[in-house]
């Protein structure tokens, strides 16, 4: 499959509680070595995980509160302010802000998933902040999501529906690829127009959590038994690391030089 050079970025999102809503950005610097800025900085545990943030080590998501199980969380409309560390929560009746740097804010956020979906809870619900240089991805390798709204469109297709890219909870949504070509720019890098490098490192295999419509909460559609029936793989999207810091812009080009 030929190879375009250019991709163009559509939209910029993180993700600062794992399974929690997304946030759109305008631009985001990113630093050599790191990971998306702003991105998975807590998880909410299940129930002891075994997480020491004093030698933090990759834990499945299954240890944590996330959509592919526990699709109520796309119910809440969350927005966080880095400057105070707080989370601005609306949902299941409720509108608050948790101050996620303190016990108290914290015990705040568990009291209130507590009570907002108990039947999910393997035991008491806890607040983790990532430590630095550590993030709660869902992969070990997983500093900078990458998303081909041309793979989303395709998917479309198979299902004869509608598909939000914001299943897929990718950091970059990019277009000017082919569909599917993103998983053969495994190995490729891409250099932003201030410098930035980014090395594609893997393919995405998808999860259930893309099942359920981030909207709603709905868990309405089957995205990896669909693409795996057509495809043989559940592969959408691929992660990249940060070789060379810049800052990225909704509306740049990122431009393949290997």
């Amino acid at each position: 499959m030929a190879q375009p050079q250019t991709l163009h970025l559509s939209a910029l999102h993180r993700y600062p509680v794992k399974g929690l809503s997304p946030e759109p950005l305008d631009a985001a610097r990113l630093e050599t070595s790191g990971y998306f800025p702003g991105d998975r900085l807590y998880a909410i545990e299940n129930g002891p995980s075994g997480f020491n943030a004093v030698a933090p080590r990759h834990l499945p998501k299954v240890k944590y509160l996330m959509l592919m199980r526990d699709e109520a969380l796309a119910q809440l409309r969350t927005r966080y302010d880095d400057a105070t560390a707080t989370l601005h929560v609306a949902g299941g009746g409720e509108t608050f802000s948790a101050d996620l740097g303190t016990p108290e804010g914290r015990a705040r956020l568990e009291a209130f998933l507590r009570d907002f979906m108990p039947g999910s809870l393997r035991g008491e619900p806890r607040v983790l902040a990532a430590p630095e240089q550590y993030r709660f991805t869902d992969s070990r390798t997983g500093f900078v999501s990458l998303i081909n709204l041309a793979s989303v469109r395709a998917v479309e297709a198979m299902l004869g529906k509608p598909v939000d890219p914001l299943r897929f909870r990718g950091n970059l949504l990019v277009e000017g690829l082919e569909a599917w070509a993103e998983l053969d720019l495994v190995g490729a890098v891409l250099e932003g127009p201030d410098g930035l490098r980014l090395k594609v490192t893997k393919r995405t295999e998808r999860c259930a959590a893309t099942n359920v419509d981030p909207a709603t909460g709905a868990r309405d559609l089957e995205i990896p038994w669909t693409l795996d029936r057509h495809l043989g793989h559940r592969d959408c999207g691929v992660y990249a690391e940060v070789l060379a810091g810049g800052t990225l812009r909704v509306g740049d080009a990122l431009s393949r030089i290997a």
